[in-house]
């Protein structure tokens, strides 16, 4: 597939961002290995973001569409159908196979009465409203950041959000109505309505027991219900279908973890307010994490043996949920035969390894007469070994930041090689935790502050003293230092 254009402008490269970690999230349940999740999710992003373009570069009409997050997320499940058709099923969760192979994965994309009332209801919404509708309740983020993102006052957004409930919950009975329902299901499609308005409204006995046999109406019920927390489970599976319980976690995982790194918010205000409940319903979870700090602080201390070096590699809140299967290149470990440095500095050996029948000066005080003494005093060190050779670098690299915001950047790699290549992988390490994004003419992977880029399958050839380029954009997780240690093949490479 052709490579994505960078992005069009900061707003678009800010989308990017945004919306690349929900689209490798979900990539990341779809398949059967790490690696492959980067594979899908840039294959599946490029489409949807193609998609999307195309959309809002036509001539704007009334027709519905989903948030972009929702897109996206469709473009996953498009993508993972056309792995399947194609012959690539086994680099897919076997469950993921067994559902497309069931049809469940037909009703998303055939005649539109037929698909899930969830998915009907929110494309029928204005995409404003959707998209608040989305972000706080599936991809769970506290609505302070939602206001922020989406430009809404912050002291009305609950309002909002409320408001925007009621509207799904009108525009599903709609849609519910409109399905092809037989008659016990159209019978009971009123009183459906008014119990799952009303917080405190009973569910009368036979509708029960129609909501126990009938899986539409049963469906429809859980996109209705304004309360009992039933909405973001019925907003993801009727949007993405499978492994929506998994993805709803994923996300609600990340936004507690990406919780107070922002500016705090003004005393008095409501995201005061709901920064102060946050607080007190996180405030043993985090007097318990600051004992583990402690604890694991001092293990960090304490010499560990070979076996024990895999206890301390677990990084799972400082790397994309996706680690690449790929191998990374590491240093080349120091034989255990050779003798320390710290053990044995140069200048501490003053005698020769090899025994010799010859005194050393430091032996004797006097020499014979025939010999002559030597210029260089007795307590002098040896003289320093010649510096080993460099490996010469066949390389230049140039870094370029395009444009940068509050939580995200764009950047372009350009390096040029002194030797034909067939193919060719470029690592680099950042320095500030940033995190690399979507990527256009590459393919990346990031293990740490490591990150590895790729050739794709139309850029791998590369003349003798020619140059290529890839662009990017990343999140950023306090400051923003250009990378070092770059290698192209694993050799050095001078940075521009």
């Amino acid at each position: 597939m052709p490579d994505l254009s960078p992005p069009q402008d900061a707003a678009e490269a800010a989308l990017f961002a945004e919306c690349w970690d929900a689209v490798l999230s979900y990539a990341d349940l779809c398949t059967a290995g790490a690696g492959t999740a980067h594979q899908l999710a840039d294959e599946a992003f490029t489409s949807g973001m193609r998609e999307l373009r195309a959309a809002r570069s036509a001539v704007r009409g009334r027709a519905p569409r989903l948030p972009v997050i929702p897109q996206l997320l469709g473009a996953v499940r498009d993508t993972v159908v056309g792995w399947e058709n194609a012959g690539k099923g086994h680099r897919l969760d076997p469950d993921l196979r067994l559902w497309l192979n069931s049809g469940a994965a037909d009703r998303y994309t055939g005649p539109p009465l037929g698909r899930p009332v969830a998915l009907r209801g929110l494309r029928d919404m204005p995409e404003a409203d959707a998209t608040l509708l989305w972000l706080a309740e599936v991809e769970a983020l506290p609505l302070p950041t939602v206001a922020r993102r989406l430009g809404l006052d912050p002291l009305t957004t609950a309002v909002e959000l409320e408001q925007v409930r009621v509207l799904f919950h009108d525009r599903c009975h709609r849609a519910h109505r409109d399905s092809p329902l037989d008659a016990e299901c159209r019978s009971y499609a009123r009183l459906l309505d008014a119990v799952t308005r009303s917080p405190g409204a009973e569910t009368p006995e036979d509708l029960s027991r129609h909501l126990a046999t009938c899986v539409p109406c049963a469906e429809a019920a859980a996109c209705l219900r304004l309360h009992g927390g039933t909405l973001p489970a019925a907003l993801a599976g009727g949007v993405i279908g499978w492994g929506a319980l998994a993805y709803l976690e994923r996300r609600r995982r990340a936004a507690e973890v990406r919780l107070g790194m922002g500016a705090p918010p003004a005393p008095g205000t409501p995201a005061a307010d709901e920064a102060s409940r946050g607080r007190v319903l996180r405030g043993s979870l985090l007097a318990a994490a600051g004992v583990l700090s402690v604890v694991a602080l001092g293990v960090s201390l304490m010499p560990f043996g070979p076996s024990d070096e895999r206890k301390m590699s677990a990084r799972d809140d400082q790397k994309p949920i996706a680690a690449p299967d790929t191998p990374h290149p590491t240093p080349t470990p120091t034989p255990t035969s050779a003798p320390s440095r710290s053990a044995a500095p140069a200048t501490a050996r003053t005698e020769p390894v090899s025994p010799s029948p010859t005194p050393t000066p430091t032996r004797r005080k006097s020499q014979p007469p025939s010999r002559k003494p030597s210029a260089t005093p007795s307590r002098a060190p040896a003289p320093a070994p010649a510096p080993a050779r460099s490996t010469p670098v066949t390389c230049q690299v140039s870094y370029q930041l395009e444009s940068e915001w509050s939580s995200g950047f764009q950047a372009n790699v350009r390096f040029t090689t002194d030797e034909p290549l067939s193919g060719w992988q470029l690592t680099w390490t950042f320095p500030d935790g940033q995190h690399i994004g979507a990527t256009w003419d590459a393919v990346s992977h990031q293990d740490g502050a490591q990150v590895i880029a790729e050739a794709q399958s139309y850029n791998g050839e590369v003349a003798e003293h020619g140059t290529t380029a890839f662009g990017f954009v990343g999140s950023l997780d306090g400051g923003n230092g250009a990378p070092t240690g770059f290698r192209l093949n694993g050799e050095p490479c001078a940075n521009n």
